[in-house]
C-alpha cells in the first residue's frame, strides 16, 4: 500500500457518481433485505434497472458480488456472496471514515487498495450491454490482426480479433488487465451444444431471465462461474429455441465482434 502522504486526495465514495443510484448502496440493501425486488423499490428504481446493475457488476469483479438462492416471493431470492459483503463492509467502513486523514486510511481497512480498485471499474460506461474484466492469456500478431486470448475467469475465456495498431496502443500482453466488450445484439443464441459454426467463442449456461418487447427480447444466461451473457433476440426465435428461465442456451460471439478496453 501506497504511504499515505503519497496518495490522492480521496473523493466521496460514490460509486456510480454523477447518476441517480449507487451501487454500493444497492448492494447493501440487497444484502439486508434478501430481494433485488425490495431493494430497488427502497431505491426508486426498476426490477429490470436493478437486475441489470447486478449483472454488470458481477461481470466486472473477479468474483460474483450477488447469488441466487431458493426460496422467496418470486421463486428465488437473493443475497450477496461473502466476497460481496467483504467488499461491501470495506467500502462502507471507508465512507463512514472519509472526513479523518488519509493518514488514517490503513485503520479502517488494510484491503482497502484492492477493494477500491473493484469498485472503480464498476465506473466504467459504455453502451455495450456485456462487459467482462480479464487478464490477456495471449497474443498471436498476423500480418495485419492479432488474436488476444482473454481469460474471464469462472473457467471461461474470449477470443478478439483486433489490429496489431491496436494491441500495440492498448500495450496488450500476457497479464494485462482488459475490458471485454460486446453488444447485446451480437450475440447468437442456439440451444445445440453441438451445433458447429465459425463462431470463435462459445459460452454455454442457463437462462436466468428472458423478457419479451414488442418485437424483441432480452435473454440473460448465466455461466457456470457466475458470469452473465446478455442477447437481444427476435421474439419468434425465443419460441423456436424454447428459451425460457432454466433452459440451457449457448452464446455465440464472433471473435471480430468482441472491443477490447483497458483502464487508464
Amino acid at each position: 500500500m501506497k504511504p499515505a502522504a503519497d496518495r490522492p486526495k480521496a473523493a466521496p465514495l460514490r460509486i456510480e457518481r454523477g447518476r441517480r443510484w449507487d451501487h454500493l448502496d444497492l448492494l447493501a440493501r440487497i444484502d439486508a433485505s434478501g430481494s433485488i425486488s425490495a431493494a430497488a423499490q427502497a431505491m426508486g428504481m426498476s426490477y429490470k434497472a436493478a437486475w441489470q446493475a447486478v449483472e454488470a457488476m458481477n461481470n466486472l469483479s473477479e468474483q460474483p458480488l450477488v447469488e441466487r438462492q431458493a426460496g422467496g416471493q418470486r421463486g428465488c431470492g437473493t443475497r450477496l456472496t461473502e466476497y460481496g459483503r467483504r467488499v461491501v463492509a470495506a467500502c462502507q467502513g471507508l465512507e463512514q471514515e472519509r472526513q479523518r486523514v488519509l493518514a488514517q486510511l490503513d485503520r479502517v481497512s488494510g484491503d482497502f487498495d484492492a477493494y477500491y480498485r473493484v469498485i472503480r471499474r464498476f465506473d466504467l460506461q459504455t453502451s455495450a450491454r456485456n462487459q467482462f474484466l480479464g487478464r490477456v492469456q495471449s497474443v498471436k500478431k498476423g500480418a495485419v490482426n492479432a488474436e488476444v486470448l482473454l481469460d474471464i475467469g469462472g473457467g471461461d475465456a474470449l477470443v478478439a480479433i483486433i489490429t496489431n495498431d491496436s494491441v500495440d496502443h492498448l500495450a496488450l500482453g500476457p497479464g494485462v488487465e482488459a475490458y471485454a466488450l460486446v453488444k447485446a445484439p451480437w450475440v447468437i443464441l442456439t440451444t445445440d451444444d453441438g451445433l458447429r459454426t465459425s463462431a470463435r467463442n462459445r459460452l454455454c449456461g442457463v437462462v436466468v431471465r428472458c423478457q419479451e418487447g414488442a418485437v424483441n427480447a432480452e435473454v440473460v444466461v448465466e455461466l457456470p462461474g457466475g458470469k452473465l451473457v446478455t442477447a437481444i433476440v427476435t421474439n419468434d426465435s425465443v419460441r423456436s429455441l424454447g428459451l425460457e428461465a432454466g433452459a440451457r442456451a449457448c452464446a455465440l460471439i464472433k471473435a471480430s465482434h468482441i472491443i477490447l478496453a483497458v483502464a487508464p
